[in-house]
């Protein structure tokens, strides 16, 4: 799929939109050198949210099959099996230990680049946290904030929170006082 075409699908979203992929493909070119296919771990980056709506609980499988139908015969096979697994892992934001080493250690650093947000500092941690409640702004308040404060817990209770020593050394401290910060605004 072409970059324009892959751009209009992210159009009209508060976060997972074009500005986040565009984050993360910065990241992906400070950490290129440690991956080991950075095609398939961009390829991901491209297509991980170019299916995203609130109210759906198959957006990264429906990614997936978007990223396999639009790419087959395009990328070398085992490329595209590599990006579908990345695409599929930011599911539950784990890499499944079935995955080969060398796409579980590309996931890992895709994984903390996707979450890398949470990390920044506290006013783009605040951007942030305010776009995810716009693109949530169909659910009630009362929801939305017992939703959100289990998200929150879940992510600061991971240990680690960052899957990579890079990730973990840069963003770990900031992303549990953003995260933290966050839970006590929701009271």
């Amino acid at each position: 799929m072409e970059e324009d075409a892959l751009r209009a699908l992210h159009t009209g979203r508060a976060y997972h939109g074009w500005p986040h992929v565009q984050a993360l493909l910065a990241l992906w070119h400070r950490h290129r050198a440690a991956l080991r296919d950075p095609e398939a771990v961009r390829l991901a980056i491209l297509y991980h949210d170019a299916v995203y709506d609130p109210r759906r609980d198959d957006n990264e499988a429906a990614s997936a099959a978007l990223l396999r139908a639009s790419e087959a015969g395009r990328v070398p096979p085992a490329r595209l099996d590599a990006a579908e697994a990345l695409v599929l892992a930011t599911a539950r934001h784990m890499a499944p230990d079935s995955l080969p080493e060398a796409v579980a250690a590309d996931a890992r650093y895709f994984l903390d680049m996707d979450l890398a947000i949470l990390g920044a500092s506290p006013e783009a941690f605040a951007a942030y946290d305010a776009a995810i409640r716009t693109e949530y702004a169909h659910v009630p308040e009362a929801d939305y904030r017992a939703g959100r404060a289990g998200v929150l817990r879940r992510l600061l209770a991971r240990n680690p929170l960052y899957l990579t020593e890079a990730f973990r050394a840069t963003h770990d401290a900031a992303a549990r006082r953003n995260l933290s910060a966050a839970l006590a605004r929701l009271g």
